[in-house]
Parts: C-alpha cells; structure tokens; sequence
C-alpha cells in the first residue's frame, strides 16, 4: 500500500509541476490525486476509523480554503473598484533604476497584506503601462516575484504557506514578524542591487492610458470611493490577526467578518451613486470571479498530504530527516530548494503532519532536549520552514504561485529565468538564512 500511495503521490506531483507544459490546470491533477489516496487508503487498510480521520483532515482544510475565499474576494474587490490604478498614478522615479527599487518596495510590503501572488498580478500588469520593452518588463517582473514572495514569508498572511502555520499555532503574529522582517528584506535587497545593473539608468517613459478595466474608469469619475473601498479592504485583511489575538478564534471567522462589512458596505454605496451595470460592485458579482481553480488546488494538495500523514509516510519521513542531518539549518535549506521545483504548500503541509509542535513534556522525554526545543510554537525550525518555503521558491520561476503568474502574463521563458535570475534569488536565499542565523546566535530572537 504504501508503494502505491507514494508512486501516485510523486506522478500527481509531477503532473502539476508540469501544468505550464501541459496546458492542464494544477487543480485537475491534485482533486484526482486526493480522491486516488484516500480511496487506496481506505481500501488497504481498513481503517474503522477512516471516515472520521477524514472529516477531521477536511474540517483542517477547510479552514485554510474558506479563508483564502474571503481574503481573495475582498482583493478582488479592491481592484473592481479602481484601488490598486490609484497606486499606479502615485509612483514616481527619475530613472528606471530607482523605479525597480520603488516597485521591489511597494511588492515587499504590499504581498504582506495582500498575499504574494496577488500582489505579483498588480505589480505586473502596473509594469505594462510604465515599460514597453520587453526584455525590460521580464526583468522587473523577476524582481517584483522575488519581492513578492519574500514579503510574503514575514506576514502571518503574506502566504499562503504562513497562513496555515498561523491558523493551526505552530507561529504568532508578532514572533514572525520580528524575526523575519529583518531576514526577508535582506533576500530582496541582495537581488535587487544585482539587477539593478542588469537595466540602464535611463529617465522612466510616461504611463501607458490604454487600460480599459472597470475599476480603472471608476477611479478617474470616483475617486475618493477607491480610495475608500482600498482603504476598508486593506484595514479588513489587517483587522484578521487583531481578531484572533483578541477572541482566540480561527482566523476564517475575522476574514468572514470583514467580508461581511464590506459586503455591506458595497450594497449601500451601489445604491447611492447608482453603480448597478458600471463596474457590477457587489459582492455577490465579484466572487464569481475570483480564482476558484486555486481554491480546489489547495483543497486537494492538503488532503492528499493528509491521506500520506494518516498512512504514517510523512512519521518516517522526519524520521529519516532527523537522523540523517539532525540540523534544522539543514533540513530547512532543503526544503526551500525544493520548493523551487515543487509547490511549497505540499512541502509545508507535509512538514506540518511531519513534525509537531513541541511541549515542555515532549522535551523533557526527548533523548536530545535542545534539539526539541527547537520544534516549540514560534520556535527556530517554524520560522526557518516559514522563509525557506516562501523565498526558496523564487529559485525557479515555476516554485512559485507568483513565477508562474509572472510567466503566464509576461511569457517568461524558463530558461532565460533559469540564465538571469536563479542565482540571485539563491543568493539572496542564502542572505536571509545567514541573517536568521545571526539573529538566533547572537540576539537571541
């Protein structure tokens, strides 16, 4: 059984690796490999208590998935109403230079709030009306992914990989953001000063007007109304960690609340300024255009990594980790490099079932208490897994939910990442863990 659980675990894997070539949504493959997991497990071996491991692996995910709905809405709705074009008027630089630091800036923190990908898809298309070369945009846009995806790894919603090891406690809020801030900066400032010499410091071109989205023709009628609804959406997505600091509830109820304000907040302004069949601002029109096949991509890669945990594969696969490099520097170091080939979300996932949150209990039974402790909530190992998934992943342009949104819209050639672009994402990898582990050495963060 176990076998054959492996063997559909890594085709599943390497059919989704190869959505780009395939032309087949990921989604497609991870709903198959789910369902093919659980049935083989279920039948070979007879668990009584299957059905409940199930309905407890589901409820786990669905905790994570209903969140990103409510989180992607409400960034849709940002942009329905013209919130991000406001940012695209309010970027200013003297030479193309300075604009890739300014936009390396505006990603790093934007993707913190937002989540990486998303924050990728704005910068991006910003970049069609700032930059008509080409070869140019690739550049920026390589920049803007390394940004977004190191911004990413220091929020508790930044990621989707940080959003799940903040919903189920294995980090906080606070702890993540004063021992990652630091190291992901670095990962985007090492990069950045190489690339900037990649592009000639020539004066920036005047802004392309040729951008007919809805949300764009509201903000030049309505613009305090963008302003506003950026405004409400950005404090929704930041008032979810004050919400669960505060009640101690899963982070999906602080996102469904904001949701709810917004919603309602959406109906009266339609009304007032008579929006039906301008810019369709409700809610209920927006969700239907909000990325559903990512959804069910991340419904079935967990449960897939669920039925492998349930099976007892991901217990000895730490096993084997553990004995063999014992280093968390190391075990860690490897797991970013593999997401850059695979998906990080499986790779933290898996982790997740892998390792457990220690306890005071667990240390002190432990044959070797101080590499335990090191599994503790908000301990080394959670925060090493949250930079090394997040950043790791822009080693390739296909690691990444970002690189591979940057390469459908600019049609970024593997290769040509691979010639430009790889070694400055590896070096400023390889930057931030240098700067955790000063922080964790000498500080004592």
């Amino acid at each position: 059984m176990i076998a054959t659980l492996l063997v559909i675990f890594i085709v599943g894997y390497m059919l989704i690796a190869s959505e780009h070539v395939l032309h087949v949504n990921k989604a497609t493959f991870a709903l198959i490999m789910c369902g093919l997991l659980w049935a083989i497990y279920a039948v070979c071996s007879h668990d009584p208590n299957i059905t409940h491991e199930m309905v407890v692996a589901l409820g786990d995910t669905c905790e994570i998935v209903v969140f990103l709905i409510g989180a992607m809405t409400i960034v849709e709705l940002i942009d329905r109403y013209g919130g991000f074009h406001m940012m695209v008027e309010k970027i200013h630089a003297s030479n193309k230079r300075k604009l890739m630091w300014i936009l390396a800036v505006v990603a790093f923190f934007l993707s913190a709030v937002l989540d990486n990908m998303t924050t990728t898809i704005i910068m991006v298309m910003m970049l069609r009306r700032m930059l008509t070369d080409q070869k140019e945009r690739w550049i920026f846009a390589c920049v803007i992914v390394l940004a977004a995806n190191a911004g990413g790894a220091w929020s508790p919603i930044g990621d989707i990989t940080t959003i799940m090891l903040w919903m189920k406690n294995y980090v906080s809020s606070v702890d993540l953001i004063v021992n990652l801030l630091v190291p992901s900066l670095f990962s985007v400032i090492v990069p950045v000063l190489i690339a900037t010499y990649m592009i000639p410091a020539t004066a920036v071109e005047p802004l392309n007007e040729n951008d007919e989205r809805k949300g764009y023709r509201l903000y030049e009628h309505h613009p305090k109304l963008s302003i506003l609804i950026l405004v409400c959406g950005v404090c929704g997505l930041l008032f979810v960690p004050v919400f669960k600091a505060t009640t101690h509830l899963a982070p999906y109820m602080g996102i469904l609340l904001s949701l709810g304000a917004l919603w309602l907040l959406t109906e009266l302004l339609v009304r007032h300024y008579h929006l039906d069949g301008k810019i369709e601002g409700r809610v209920s029109q927006v969700i239907g255009r909000i990325d559903m096949p990512t959804i069910l991509f991340f419904l079935g890669i967990l449960m897939a990594v669920a039925a492998l945990s349930q099976a007892g594969i991901l217990g000895e696969l730490a096993a084997w980790l553990n004995e063999t490099f014992h280093n968390v520097y190391i075990i860690n170091g490897i797991i970013g490099i593999l997401s850059s080939i695979v998906d990080n979300v499986p790779l933290v996932a898996a982790c997740m079932e892998m390792y457990p949150v220690a306890n005071d209990a667990m240390i002190a039974a432990s044959a070797d208490p101080a590499y335990t402790a090191l599994f503790i909530e908000d301990g080394l190992f959670w925060h090493l897994l949250t930079f090394c998934a997040g950043v790791g992943g822009s080693m390739l342009i296909i690691g990444s939910a970002a690189g591979v949104v940057a390469m459908g819209i600019e049609k970024i050639p593997f290769m040509w990442y691979v010639k430009r672009i790889t070694l400055l994402a590896f070096s400023g990898y390889l930057a931030g863990m240098a700067i955790i582990w000063f922080e964790d050495m000498f500080l004592h963060l």
